[in-house]
């Protein structure tokens, strides 16, 4: 039987997930620097840009534009695609975890995730000021999600799932440093945190569907013509998926 908080709580979600994402744009551009230099702090004309929330676009590139010039002042990625893309990530962590405590923090989690994917998408970068107050944050927030009833996971496994995945990216990072970057292996320990909440075959489904994306990506890339066999593509992307759709899983048969 569906209740109304069943109706009311992926709506909220969504909302969150909308108004969260809405204020990722500005964030996005920012951190979306080469590696090796510093975070963005003008607009690609060279005005100052003050805060990091918010929309992507400079007022003063705006001043004397044309009404029906639309794009001009603009720069990043779009508001409106990446509130859907959140707003939809959350409808789907709503839907799946229901009313346990942990949902609140996939919630918080959920635009950080999609900020990472953006970032290394953009310029295959994975922030340090995100990647490990991530996995910090994770832990903490489901440290409370374990002190409240009915609540369905184990904070000591996640615990030992984050340092175990991102001993297994180390590893693989001092292997081959080409093909793995040493932002996704503090990723991984936010990841290995989130998916090992729901217990390990959820952390192996997680890591696994990881691996299965971005080969697939980069096979798709190679059919196309747009990248070699030895090229190298964003794999945090990649990461976060796998980690989403293990989440999912886990949160669904727990």
């Amino acid at each position: 039987m569906t209740t109304a908080l069943d109706v009311a709580l992926p709506a909220a979600a969504a909302l969150w997930g909308a108004a969260a994402g809405a204020l990722l744009p500005r964030a996005a551009y920012r951190f979306s620097a080469p590696a090796g230099e510093e975070w963005r702090s003008k607009c690609p004309a060279g005005h100052r840009i003050e805060g990091w929330l918010g929309h992507a676009r400079c007022t003063p590139c705006t001043r004397g534009a044309r009404p029906t010039d639309t794009k001009q002042g603009k720069y990043g990625p779009r508001a409106g695609l990446l509130a859907l893309v959140t707003g939809l990530v959350c409808v789907a962590l709503a839907l799946a975890t229901g009313t346990r405590p942990e949902l609140a923090g996939w919630l918080l989690l959920a635009p950080v995730g999609v900020l990472l994917a953006v970032v290394d998408f953009r310029v295959q970068r994975l922030p340090d000021p995100l990647t490990l107050p991530l996995a910090a944050a994770a832990l903490g927030l489901l440290g409370v999600a374990a002190l409240l009833p009915e609540h369905a996971g184990h904070w000591l496994t996640s615990l030992y799932a984050a340092l175990a995945l991102g001993a297994g990216y180390l590893v693989l990072f001092l292997i081959n440093p080409g093909g793995m970057g040493f932002g996704d292996v503090k990723l991984a320990l936010g990841a290995g945190a989130v998916l090992g909440w729901y217990g390990w075959p959820t952390v192996l489904l997680g890591t696994f569907a990881g691996f299965v994306y971005g080969a697939l990506y980069g096979a798709a890339l190679v059919v196309v013509r747009r990248a070699g066999r030895k090229s190298a593509i964003a794999f945090g992307p990649f990461l976060i998926a796998g980690a989403f759709t293990g989440l999912l899983i886990g949160a669904y048969t727990a």
